[in-house]
């Protein structure tokens, strides 16, 4: 465009000078209490040793007790995996947070596990998508919008008494059929239910990692046209840059917080204190 030839060499160098700025933005103290927490992975391919590998992006987003939320980190590793998971919440505590009172997840095994080790009085809620996704993957084309529209009711009842009763009507109709399914929910159950001890303006925020797959969508905007990375740091840099792009947007409070934080104060009046 302005007739000026720019090597790979020079842009490398140029984008070198945001990665200071990466290693004190990753490192940063963080707040010590965070209300809800989501924990999710999305992946790239990246070029390691002349081969390409899959890699995981590992994305954690908090809200604060004042309704504020913000990325606390992004961590490049090999395959998504809950020792690396355990990895990364321990760094969140070496940075500060001393207390997560719900922590968003999806469904990796042992991921759990690896919150219960590092934070141990923190509500565990699995993100109800996944467990849909998770359901749906060997039922038939055909039985496919009836089976999704019967496990509507399960996470759509008012208390988990009504829940348990609405799996019962499942099982009844799909057990014989779809056994995993039904296998799946139960063996899931306490986590998946966690959400119903809230009231509706909590459920909505944490029954599914909605807030951060939100997030996820704006960095494929922008990486989409990247199909392969050179390295890891490369990586890195473009998922900083878009994150702080995406984070400056973020000026308003969770909706219905200030409802939301005097329910929080009742569950957990110890470990909240409202300011």
């Amino acid at each position: 465009l302005y007739g000026v030839e720019v090597s790979p060499t020079l842009i490398s160098n140029v984008t070198n000078k945001i990665v200071p700025l990466i290693k004190e933005w990753q490192n940063r103290p963080l707040q010590q209490v965070y209300t809800v927490v989501f924990l999710d992975a999305i992946h790239f391919k990246v070029k390691q040793e002349g081969h390409i590998v899959n890699k995981a992006a590992y994305m954690v987003i908090g809200i604060d007790l004042d309704g504020n939320k913000d990325v606390l980190g992004i961590w490049i590793g090999e395959n998504e995996s809950a020792k690396f998971w355990l990895n990364v919440l321990n760094e969140l505590k070496n940075r500060g947070v001393q207390d997560i009172l719900i922590t968003c997840v999806d469904n990796l095994s042992g991921f759990s596990q690896a919150i219960a080790a590092c934070y141990p009085k923190t509500d565990i809620q699995k993100c109800i998508i996944h467990q849909i996704r998770n359901s749906t993957r060997y039922v038939s084309y055909k039985d496919l919008k009836k089976v999704t529209a019967d496990l509507k009711p399960i996470y759509k009842a008012v208390t988990e008494e009504a829940a348990l009763l609405e799996l019962d009507r499942f099982e009844e109709h799909w057990g014989s059929k779809y056994p995993l399914i039904v296998k799946s929910w139960r063996q899931n159950w306490d986590e998946l239910a966690t959400f119903f001890k809230y009231p509706p303006e909590l459920r909505k925020l944490i029954y599914t990692t909605n807030m951060i797959e939100s997030y996820h969508r704006q960095l494929r905007k922008v990486t989409k046209g990247k199909s392969i990375f050179p390295t890891d740091e490369s990586l890195l840099k473009m998922l900083y840059l878009s994150t702080m792009d995406v984070v400056r947007k973020w000026t308003g409070r969770v909706q219905n917080w200030g409802q939301i934080l005097l329910q929080l104060t009742v569950y957990y009046p110890e470990r909240v204190q409202v300011r």
